[in-house]
């Protein structure tokens, strides 16, 4: 690394304000230069992609349950369906007289 002004070293660790925090990762994936994209300081950046990587998490997380949730739900209404309503009892009458004329 070089020194740059006010004694400020230039280089990974400077761009990153964190040398564990790289800006080039080896898969070619330029942190710093996309949180320059963006107008954030590499702090901020790296705290937005988590937030945001936590919150797409959450929500898939959530969406599982709730598919779990309406899958059980749907499997019980077949294999233990609710008795006949009023509703339901008259429909079937109706449709019973409808049938034997």
């Amino acid at each position: 690394m070089e020194s740059g002004a006010c004694g400020r070293t230039t280089g990974s660790a400077s761009r990153s304000g964190n040398p564990l925090l790289a800006p080039q990762r080896p898969n070619g994936v330029d942190a710093a230069g996309a949180a320059d994209l963006q107008g954030r300081t590499m702090t901020d950046f790296v705290l937005h992609s988590a937030e945001t990587a936590a919150e797409r998490a959450i929500e898939r997380h959530a969406m599982l349950l709730l598919t779990a949730r309406e899958a059980e739900a749907f499997v019980d209404a077949i294999l233990r369906p609710a008795p006949p309503g009023a509703v339901r009892k008259a429909a079937r009458e109706c449709r019973r007289k409808m049938i034997q004329r």
